[in-house]
């Protein structure tokens, strides 16, 4: 090689300096790869990769609730080289081992939005306070119905899924009642779905058909709660709340669909992970603890002693966009 190639050569590498070093690869799975939810999150994580110069890996399971899918894609990531790990749990137990594995191997693994059981299964928690999430509607639905006697349904998600049951109790709490207490006149897991909310709440209208108050676990079984409310002509008769906070369910807040939801930020769960999976690849510090990503009460009727933000808020702020 003569003298006037190696300059060439010389000149390529100081413009490409990082030409032959290994990329850092960070790892995503979400409960499933379409509810919006995870869109949005899948989303931020694409942009932090990119901003951070890092390779992302990502994997989902087929339904929520699918642990096998989300075992193998932890699996998947490790052999390509995952520094990094963040995940949304679909079986916060039973993904643990696979979590431990991963740990052990020396890759840093961080929850998003669902903490494991135990919650330090993992290095760290990214996520809403989703009982304080729960809370908030539930002092917002006590405040609306003003005294009058509640038919309460809650649509909820599946047994033993956390982030399902810390919503579910802390809209009991909210509205001051305990499991068991005799206004709740119907619960039916939905897995978060929408169709299946549909079918839950026409399942409670068959129950109790005086039903007046909704608790859904997202938006996408209020959407569903909401069509089999208005199919059987009792829509305007029932307040629904939830929890999400994204851009379809802020328009049905402004439309009355909704009455009031708990926003969070999925978007901030997936950068502040990506970027904490780069930090560690890079310098081996590991991102620890629980932080609180936030959550909003959006709502275009607020009430006295409830703190909360307009829809014109809650559609700037959707999802953290």
């Amino acid at each position: 090689m003569n003298a006037k190639m190696l300059l060439k050569l010389s000149l390529l590498c100081a413009a490409f300096p990082a030409l032959g070093a290994d990329q850092i690869v960070v790892g995503l799975i979400t409960k499933t790869e379409t509810n919006p939810f995870f869109v949005k999150m899948k989303e931020g994580a694409q942009a932090a990769a990119k901003k951070d110069g890092a390779k992302l890996m990502t994997g989902a399971g087929k339904f929520d609730g699918d642990n096998a899918s989300q075992v193998t894609a932890i699996e998947n990531m490790m052999s390509g080289g995952a520094k990094a790990i963040l995940i949304t749990p679909s079986d916060t137990k039973a993904i643990v081992p696979a979590v431990k594995k991963a740990r052990s191997a020396g890759v840093l693994v961080i929850a998003l939005d669902t903490p494991t059981e135990p919650q330090d299964a993992t290095d760290a928690l990214f996520a809403t306070d989703n009982f304080k999430a729960g809370v908030l509607i539930g002092e917002y639905a006590k405040a609306a119905m003003a005294g009058k006697p509640a038919k309460i349904a809650t649509l909820d998600l599946a047994p033993g899924i956390t982030v399902g049951q810390l919503r579910h109790d802390g809209f009991l709490k909210g509205y001051g009642i305990q499991e068991g207490d005799p206004q709740i006149v119907c619960s039916q897991d939905t897995r978060g779905d929408q169709a299946k909310g549909q079918t839950a709440m026409e399942n409670c209208l068959q129950k109790a058909p005086d039903i007046n108050l909704v608790y859904t676990i997202n938006e996408p079984a209020a959407a569903g709660a909401y069509q089999a409310l208005k199919s059987a002509g009792k829509a305007k008769g029932v307040l629904i709340v939830s929890v999400d906070g994204g851009c379809v369910g802020v328009k049905n807040v402004k439309s009355g669909h909704l009455a009031a939801t708990s926003q969070q930020y999925p978007l901030k769960m997936a950068v502040m992970g990506v970027d904490a999976g780069v930090e560690y690849a890079k310098t081996g510090k590991k991102a620890s603890g629980y932080t609180d990503t936030g959550v909003t009460l959006i709502t275009d009727k607020p009430m006295s002693g409830v703190d909360s933000k307009d829809t014109k808020f809650g559609t700037a702020n959707c999802w953290g966009k």
